[in-house]
């Protein structure tokens, strides 16, 4: 794959079955992971150790998890044994898969370690960072953590997860959760263990292992709130970082309690621009000192919330996380820098949602897509999943529309959800039908063109309109328009509209669509 700068998150820069997490019909459901890492300074190998607890939810005689085997290149990971309480477990490595031979009752609980080493073939970057010092990042998005974590490597598994890293002592080391201790060790090493007791998709599983300036910004409704960065940019970093509090508390008050024990804004070697990994955010080694740092930061950030404990239940429904981070800091710099930001925004991420639909005309729940998800991350599950959002705002208003969006957290943080789900809690909340709303927007590819007729007819002091849908699916929408500076809305459901609008004096000007509510594409005539 072509490495490009996309911030998952959003393109940044060089540019149920229920609520529980689980993937449906699997046999297991991973409770916990407990990943012991070592690592050195004279090569790229690796040594682990996974104390993998998982629950059974059918009997089996055997069962499988991800792992990508060593390869001809040297690279890719050896298993050396699998026990479960000291006991010998059989297993067969193959290709990605490992699979392990062990009989197992529905409903009871088991813990097998898994011992292995080999060099990453992906998932966890070890690399040197732009001043040549050497550094290990986790980068596994969407599904690359099995490169080095034997683990079901399926957005829909959620589990907690301890990292105990083991390293050269001049190293410090981050990772989800709460660090719990640092340890010397003989041989000049370190000792360090984090833990995540909010259940989490390996998808943001991560540790960032490299020599870090810390600083401890702050607290925000006792949730603390640190900077990593390399230390030549620490003036920098610890300045421009430190917009996180105020992004944090501004989401913590608009959708709801931060699910996480802390959260740490880190500058690393991922191959995005940032990376919402949970609690442990991963942002490009340039973003000290870039312009767009709080813009990027409020995506990041946002994905706490939707994409982290609130999770899509498959890849199809990744706006769920990327069009709420988009739309997430759309409002969240509208709050600080008024309504034109929001306006001016919004246009931005209509004309890029239109000019993808000129490259791939596809719905923005895309089933298409079965394994390269990477080609999600585009206008339709950033940009067109934010402008949904907006438009389902104004639809409900305010006032419901967040109470809404604060019910569909709270019902799935640490969970699971599709689009379907969002569709009900907002329902229930809005009182009204919202099939045809989610239908048009979401499962139907492209977007309203509008062809819009307009004369002013003085003898019975009207505005005679004639709004034609050009395109071949029909949209129900409201279109906004100024007459003469007066506001009005039309609605609309059928190929040709016919309506009369009553004025107090003569029309000489119409705009429409003037608070940049609707997603779609105008051709403004006026007849004589």
């Amino acid at each position: 794959m072509k490495k490009v700068y996309l911030y998952p998150f959003y393109l940044f820069l060089l540019i149920s079955f229920s609520a529980n997490a689980q993937v449906p019909g699997a046999p297991i459901d991973v409770q916990h992971y407990n990943f012991a890492i070592q690592l050195n300074d004279k090569n790229d190998i690796i040594q682990g150790k996974a104390d993998i607890t998982v629950k059974f939810l059918q009997k089996a005689d055997s069962f499988h998890i991800d792992l990508v085997k060593q390869k001809a290149t040297g690279k890719g990971m050896l298993v050396s044994s699998i026990t479960e309480k000291g006991s010998p477990v059989r297993f067969q490595q193959i290709s990605d898969t490992l699979n392990i031979i062990t009989s197992a009752s529905e409903g009871s609980m088991h813990t097998y370690s898994i011992t292995y080493h080999g060099v990453p073939a992906d998932g966890l970057i070890i690399s040197t960072n732009k001043f040549g010092h050497r550094t290990f990042f986790g980068d596994n998005w969407p599904n690359r953590a099995h490169n080095w974590l034997p683990c079901v490597d399926n957005i829909a598994d959620k589990a907690t997860v301890d990292f105990t890293v083991t390293a050269p002592a001049h190293y410090q080391v981050v990772a989800n959760g709460s660090k719990v201790s640092e340890t010397p060790l003989p041989g000049d090493l370190k000792q360090t263990k984090w833990k995540e007791s909010a259940p989490l998709p390996t998808k943001v599983m991560v540790i960032g292992v490299a020599d870090f300036a810390i600083d401890h910004t702050g607290d925000v409704n006792k949730i603390p709130v640190y900077t990593y960065v390399f230390p030549e940019n620490k003036a920098v970093g610890f300045s421009g970082y430190a917009v996180a509090k105020e992004i944090l508390a501004y989401y913590m008050d608009k959708v709801g309690p931060y699910a996480y024990e802390k959260l740490a804004n880190v500058q690393s070697k991922t191959i995005f621009g940032g990376m919402e990994n949970a609690s442990c955010i991963f942002y490009f080694e340039n973003s000290v000192g870039d312009k767009g740092i709080e813009e990027l930061m409020a995506h990041e950030i946002a994905h706490q919330w939707f994409g982290d404990a609130a999770s899509e239940k498959s890849f199809a429904h990744l706006w769920l996380s990327e069009g709420f981070a988009t739309y997430m800091t759309n409002v969240y710099l509208e709050s600080k820098y008024g309504e034109a930001m929001l306006k001016q925004r919004l246009e931005n991420d209509r004309k890029e949602v239109f000019a993808f639909e000129m490259q791939r005309l596809t719905p923005v729940v895309d089933t298409a897509v079965r394994d390269n998800y990477m080609q999600l991350l585009n206008a339709n599950s950033y940009q067109k999943g934010g402008w949904v959002l907006h438009m389902l705002r104004r639809k409900m208003g305010d006032e419901l529309f967040w109470k809404g969006i604060r019910a569909y957290y709270q019902k799935y943080d640490g969970g699971n959800a599709n689009t379907e789900d969002l569709r009900d809690v907002m329902q229930n909340v809005y009182g009204q039908p919202l099939n045809q709303f989610f239908k048009q927007w979401l499962r139907t590819p492209g977007h309203p063109h509008l062809s819009v007729k307009w004369k002013y007819d003085p003898t019975k002091k009207v505005v005679n309109f004639e709004i034609t849908q050009v395109q071949n699916d029909l949209y129900e929408a409201t279109v906004e328009c100024l007459i003469n500076n007066e506001a009005h809305k039309i609605d609309i459901k059928d190929r040709v509209t016919i309506i009369q609008v009553s004025v107090n004096v003569e029309a000489t000007s119409v705009t429409l669509d003037p608070n940049v509510n609707l997603l779609a594409e105008f051709e403004l005539l006026k007849g004589e």
